[in-house]
């Protein structure tokens, strides 16, 4: 349809002369050829009319919107905006640089720049539309890399750093479901310590030969984009709910696919394109390198607070802890008590075995503590062959005792250290709060006072601290006495 071919129902300018025929049909062709869209649209928001350029940009060829309200085809998040710069325009305020989004026929965004006025006299608003939507990709990709760089350096975790980029890839393309998954080589593993999806949970740990899409993706370090037109391998296993639309591509690191970062769909009003996946693809690399950083970050500091050998929390993450959980039971009321471990001995299994082997005890001991520890509650090595174990929410001191020993019979069994069976025997020391004092330095002495009393009676035992086991080692602190 043609704007001449619309009589006298709409003037974009007074006519100051008749158009003859070739006149008329030369306009027609300008319009037509124009890379810009003209549209005419009347008091209900119905188009009238629409140029030829309007099929290339949004999808439709004129017959299919010309009747249609022009809001239909806005995308939902910026139909009210729209609706009232319409009603701007038609008070008499022309717009020359409005910015909406519609959703072309094919169900992908196209953004719109306007220039819009209405005319009084035909009671129609005429508009012109420009496609700025490589520039918006443009704009948004250099944004994205700005801002996934600047989360690299400001966010305090991993945690943190995942859920940024979560937020900037969604100002990039939709992204309700997202996740991170990381392969490990080191133990042949996949995880995903990032996971949002409006179906599922994140899925267990699994092997990079699972089957599954990201597993495929991660081995072949290629691009994958799995729509109805273009399913998945039927052979795979579906895990978790069956996405109609997946997008994934992966995150790699000198040379080697290290993860993958993952968008899903579960209709077709969210879909994916190849242009979808040439823009996650090109913030990936930045994206792999925040993880990288973050990581790197994180070993550090895992290293600064933790014990090298066993892994176990160090003397100064240990008393953090500590003063934490007194603050807390001091302010909300509860028990928690403080056990000194200390291995009987452990000096002739050096001397006997060498240092190798009594390293691999001082870990196979660690494991063992932690091993019967409930979820927080903290274990710290203080050094040599001394443990430290704080046990929160108790009960009663019973309950401390019991947990004591459970501990001195676990290390009680042999060990398979080295290709040859150690015996080990330990020393435990018991203090508890309030009972035995108020302060980490008063718990401490307490339960190492304990604990030194029983080596003197022959080791192998738990001991509560008794008001004599403080007073002995009050003494031996000031006689400078070694353990």
């Amino acid at each position: 349809m043609h704007l001449a071919s619309l009589g006298d129902t709409v003037s974009i300018e007074p006519a100051v002369a008749v158009q003859t025929p070739m006149e008329t049909a030369l306009l027609n062709k300008i319009m037509d050829l124009m890379w810009d869209a003209i549209c005419v649209v009347d008091t209900e928001g119905r188009y009238v009319f629409v140029s030829a350029s309007y099929e290339r940009i949004f999808g439709y060829t004129p017959e299919e919107v010309l009747g249609r309200r022009m809001i239909e085809l806005v995308h939902p998040d910026d139909r009210e905006t729209t609706m009232a710069v319409a009603a701007a325009i038609m008070e008499g305020q022309p717009q020359s640089h409005f910015q909406n989004r519609y959703i072309r026929k094919d169900g992908s965004v196209v953004h719109i720049m306007w220039s819009a006025r209405w005319s009084e006299a035909d009671q129609v608003r005429i508009a012109v539309a420009r496609d700025i939507t490589a520039l918006k990709r443009a704009e948004s990709m250099t944004a994205a890399l700005h801002a996934i760089s600047e989360a690299a350096h400001m966010a305090d975790n991993l945690p943190a750093l995942y859920g940024e980029i979560h937020r900037i890839v969604g100002t990039l393309l939709p992204a309700n479901n997202f996740f991170v998954a990381l392969y490990n080589p080191l133990h042949g593993e996949l995880s995903f310590p990032y996971f949002v999806d409006e179906r599922d949970s994140a899925p267990p740990t699994q092997s990079l030969d699972a089957g599954s899409l990201t597993a495929q993706l991660i081995r072949s370090g290629q691009a994958l984009l799995v729509t109805p037109g273009a399913p998945s391998d039927p052979s795979l296993p579906v895990i978790g709910s069956d996405a109609l639309h997946w997008l994934g591509v992966p995150l790699c690191s000198q040379g080697c696919t290290v993860g993958a970062l993952v968008v899903q769909s579960y209709d077709d009003a969210t879909r994916y394109t190849e242009s979808d996946k040439e823009l996650l693809q090109f913030v990936s690399t930045q994206v792999a390198a925040a993880i990288e950083r973050k990581q790197a970050e994180a070993r550090l500091h895992h290293i600064a607070r933790h014990d090298p050998l066993t892994d176990l929390a160090n003397r100064d993450l240990f008393h953090q802890q500590f003063e934490a959980a007194l603050e807390n039971v001091s302010r909300f009321g509860g028990n928690l008590a403080l056990l000194y471990i200390d291995l009987d001995k452990f000096k002739q299994v050096n001397d006997r075995y060498g240092h190798h082997t009594g390293d691999l005890l001082l870990c196979e001991v660690a494991q063992r503590i932690r091993g019967h520890l409930r979820e927080g509650d903290v274990v710290g090595r203080m050094g040599g062959d001394e443990f430290v174990v704080l046990l929160c929410r108790l009960q009663s001191v019973a309950d401390s005792v019991q947990v004591a020993e459970k501990l001195r019979a676990a290390i009680n069994r042999p060990f398979e250290l080295a290709d040859r069976t150690l015996h080990a025997s330990t020393s435990v020391g018991v203090a508890t709060y309030p009972l035995h004092g108020h302060s980490s330095r008063d718990l401490t002495r307490a339960a190492d006072a304990a604990m030194y009393q029983v080596k003197q009676d022959g080791g192998n035992r738990v001991r509560v601290a008794m008001p004599a086991d403080q007073a002995e080692d009050g003494e031996r602190s000031g006689s400078g006495s070694p353990h």
